[in-house]
C-alpha cells in the first residue's frame, strides 16, 4: 500500500466512523450544545463538512484562499441526511484530487498560509485535515456524555 491508498483509507475510516457517530444522535439534539459559545451538534456536523471543502481550497490554490465563498453560507441546517447529501460532491472532489496526486506530490507541493504563518508539505496538510474531523469526533462523543445521550460505538 502506497501513501496515497494510507491517505485515502485514513479519510474513509475516519469518515465512516463520523457518519457512524452522527447517526446515532437523535434528532430532537441537533440543536444542543454544552454552552452558549459551543456549536450546536448540527452546526459542528457542518463545521467537518465545510471544512473539508475549506481545506481542498486551500490545497488547490497552495494556501490563498483569495475571495472564497463558501457553498454552504446560506444554507439553513435541516438534518443529517441533508448535510450529508449535499457535501457528497465536495467529498468526492475532495478524494478525486487525493487520487490524482503523485507519490512525489505529498513532500514536492507546498502549502503556504501567509496569513497564518504556515508552510507545509502536501502529506502533512493532508493529515492535518484528517486530524481535524478526528479531533471533532472525539469531541462530539463528549457533548454525547455531556447530554446524557447514549453514544454509539465506533470502536469496531
Amino acid at each position: 500500500m502506497n501513501s496515497i491508498a494510507i491517505i485515502l483509507l485514513n479519510f474513509s475510516e475516519i469518515r465512516r466512523r463520523s457518519i457512524k457517530l452522527w447517526s446515532g444522535i437523535p434528532d430532537e439534539y441537533l440543536h444542543w450544545k454544552p454552552d452558549e459559545s459551543a456549536f450546536t451538534i448540527i452546526e459542528m456536523i457542518r463545521h467537518v463538512l465545510e471544512g473539508e471543502h475549506l481545506f481542498h481550497t486551500i490545497i488547490n490554490n497552495r494556501g490563498n484562499l483569495g475571495d472564497y465563498k463558501s457553498p454552504w453560507e446560506d444554507l439553513e441546517y435541516i438534518n443529517l441526511k441533508e448535510e450529508l447529501n449535499f457535501a457528497e460532491s465536495y467529498r468526492a472532489a475532495f478524494l478525486d484530487m487525493i487520487k490524482e496526486l503523485e507519490e512525489t506530490d505529498l513532500e514536492s507541493i507546498r502549502i503556504e498560509r501567509k496569513e497564518v504563518g504556515q508552510s507545509k508539505k502536501l502529506g502533512d496538510y493532508l493529515n492535518r485535515i484528517a486530524y481535524h474531523e478526528a479531533v471533532h469526533t472525539g469531541q462530539m462523543l463528549d457533548y454525547l456524555r455531556t447530554a446524557g445521550i447514549k453514544r454509539p460505538v465506533i470502536w469496531d
